[in-house]
């Protein structure tokens, strides 16, 4: 058991003095103050349907570029040399041609007979 006992303490005694001070006027002007208050919001829930697509694979095949590349090529010059040759014209004539053609003919002969006389 706890017993209690009751002692005499001095304490001093504090001196006050005023002293009076100017202090500038200060107005008190209320400012609003601003609260937040948390309110619960409803989220709608969203959900992804995934449609896996099948994308076919690309390739990179690597093609020939064809690059034209000019040549030189020396071609041998040919002269040609004309020599001019007189020819004479030959005319084609339509020549009439003459065919005979025998025909037998009857001639009477009268046939004479001479006597000399002497």
């Amino acid at each position: 058991m706890i017993s209690k006992v009751q002692k005499m303490v001095d304490v001093p005694q504090v001196e006050i003095i005023d002293k009076v001070v100017e202090v500038p006027v200060q107005k008190q002007v209320q400012v609003p103050m601003i609260t937040k208050v948390q309110k619960p919001v409803e989220v709608p829930q969203v959900e992804f349907v995934d449609q896996h697509i099948h994308l076919p694979v690309q390739k990179h095949v690597q093609v020939p570029t064809v690059m034209k590349v000019q040549k030189h090529v020396e071609v041998p010059q040919v002269e040609f040399i004309d020599t001019h040759v007189h020819v004479p014209v030959q005319k084609q004539r339509h020549v009439p041609t003459i065919t005979k053609i025998q025909k037998p003919v009857e001639v009477t002969v009268i046939e004479t007979v001479e006597k000399i006389v002497d």
